[in-house]
């Protein structure tokens, strides 16, 4: 078992924290909303994924970067880990951008 993606992922999401603190963007901003909006949207995604494994659309291949550890049936947590950065890095984003605009647009 090697633990590389896992790493990769846990050092890229306290890349999303640190991003969020130094310009106050999602749970810096706003501790409560980002606690109800960010495990929603890894829930979303998660529901998502386990209807596509039910289905036979996704399934887990072999890889010697994986920790080889699963959640469930074709779940690898590195998924977890993936949906969890995937949804901080969109509302880091969505939160950026919307700073950015309204400076644009209120000097």
């Amino acid at each position: 078992m090697t633990w590389i993606y896992l790493a990769a992922l846990l050092f890229s999401l306290i890349g999303m924290v640190v991003l969020d603190r130094r310009f106050t963007l999602f749970f810096w901003a706003d501790a409560r909303r980002a606690a109800i909006v960010l495990p929603a949207g890894v829930l979303f995604f998660l529901l998502w994924d386990l209807a596509g494994i039910g289905l036979g659309i996704f399934f887990r291949g072999p890889s010697s970067l994986v920790t080889g550890i699963v959640v469930a049936p074709e779940l690898p947590i590195e998924e977890i880990a993936f949906l969890t950065l995937l949804c901080y890095l969109t509302m880091n984003v969505f939160a950026g951008i919307t700073k950015i605009l309204m400076r644009r647009d209120h000097p």
